[in-house]
């Protein structure tokens, strides 16, 4: 990591927290708009206006002929994949409460993105599982089980 870049641990650490109040916010928006397609519709319809904006006040870099070429198929759908997570914290989180919720989701992110890392899938850079890093796994898994209990 880049020694000059000390403010990427603390804003993953407020995206982690604002994580769990979008949760908690769109089981309201649900609530209360009734039908989760369109509560999950507005929800990303801020999301998609928000990105537009910034776009055009910082409209560069733009993508090259070749950077476009070389663009997997899969790298377009993780909006879609992330869609998943907000419907889920849509219908679910009420049921569940948010503790457990985020606790579910961020272990299961986190078992995942093991794997991601030891295999080197979506062409990130490969790290191996070790021992640490299964102990971690396996202590989250513990965790949250203790939170879904109680």
């Amino acid at each position: 990591m880049n020694a000059n870049a000390g403010w990427i641990i603390p804003f993953i650490i407020i995206g982690g927290a604002l994580q769990s109040c979008g949760a908690a916010m769109n089981g309201q928006l649900n609530k209360h708009v009734v039908n989760p397609w369109l509560a999950s519709a507005i929800s990303f319809a801020l999301i998609t206006f928000f990105f537009a904006g910034a776009s055009l006040i910082h409209p560069h870099p733009l993508p090259t002929q070749k950077d476009l070429a070389e663009l997997p198929w899969w790298a377009v759908v993780g909006g879609l994949v992330g869609a998943v997570q907000v419907y889920a914290g849509l219908t679910l989180v009420n049921r569940v409460g948010a503790g457990p919720f985020v606790g579910f989701t961020v272990t299961a992110a986190l078992i995942t993105s093991l794997l991601i890392d030891h295999f080197g899938w979506f062409r990130m850079q490969p790290h191996p599982l070790n021992s640490g890093r299964i102990i971690g796994g396996i202590l989250l898994v513990g965790g949250i089980s203790l939170i879904a209990k109680f």
